[in-house]
């Protein structure tokens, strides 16, 4: 894996590694490795770049998994922040062990940064079953990482996200092998947002200003120092100033079946 810089605005990356190592290179001058059993947590605020790059001189297998949370009206036009964590604090579990990313559960509490009530928790399965409480106020889903589990009688396999809903206080998964997955919860959001490329706001103006300002340098995002090249924004779908015979990206809307940006809904999303 290897992403030179690139911008994000109105959310956290909150990055989780199973196997390989990265170097983590942001504009606030952070320059951090982070490993299986570490987390990092960016928060763009206003907004920040970084690059990813690997730290290994010969190709080696990178798995793991960064989830973006939008944050909130409160925070997303402050400024960003970067923190890692070598350390998480877990749980013992009768056939396996919990993690506790973000949040708490059962009482362990997480050091990491969060805006919004959440949880995250990496669960290692052995042969068998775990059951970890749950916040019945949360809306959950699980992602399966390694092998398969068993949930409400689905199976769920890796690369997919099984869908918990809310009112749950608990959640039981089984194995017949081994498993790895991460739990994920929190409060519905406040507002629906708006998203393209790496920026989350609220309405398509504000992606269209920071695709402009990101590609023109003009210092919003800062400067990260990278041997990699500083990967370009992409325009967004509805832009006017889009190159004629131009076309947007596979399953992308096009200008023709959406409003023009001064009739733009905070609903509006692609």
């Amino acid at each position: 894996m290897a992403v030179g810089p690139h911008p994000h605005m109105g959310l956290h990356t909150v990055t989780w590694l199973l196997d390989g190592a990265l170097l983590h290179r942001d504009s606030l001058g952070s320059e951090q490795v982070i490993r299986p059993g570490q987390l990092n947590v960016m928060t763009a605020g206003i907004g920040v770049s970084h690059a990813e790059e690997p730290i290994a001189r010969r190709p080696e297998r990178i798995h793991g998994i960064q989830l973006w949370v939008a944050q909130p009206e409160a925070t997303r036009h402050g400024p960003p922040a970067f923190e890692h964590h070598a350390e998480l604090p877990e749980l013992d579990l009768a056939c396996g062990r919990a993690a506790v990313l973000v949040g708490s559960v059962d009482g362990v509490v997480s050091p990491a940064v969060h805006h919004t009530p959440l949880v995250g928790v990496d669960l290692e399965v052995r042969a068998g079953a775990v059951t970890v409480p749950l916040e019945p106020t949360f809306e959950h889903c699980l992602v399966v990482l390694e092998g398969s589990v068993d949930v409400d009688g689905h199976t769920v396999a890796p690369g997919a996200l099984a869908y918990l809903g809310l009112g749950r206080d608990e959640l039981t998964v089984a194995t017949a092998d081994r498993a790895r997955l991460l739990a994920l919860g929190g409060v519905p959001f406040e507002a629906p947002v708006v998203m393209w490329w790496n920026f989350v706001g609220r309405a398509r103006r504000e992606m269209a200003e920071a695709v402009a300002e990101w590609n023109d340098d003009d210092g919003r995002f800062g400067k990260t120092r990278s041997s990699m090249a500083r990967v370009p924004a992409p325009l967004p779908p509805w832009t006017e100033d889009r190159p004629p015979g131009r076309q947007p990206g596979h399953g992308a809307a096009t200008g023709a079946d959406r409003p023009r940006a001064e009739d733009e809904s905070p609903t509006d999303t692609v």
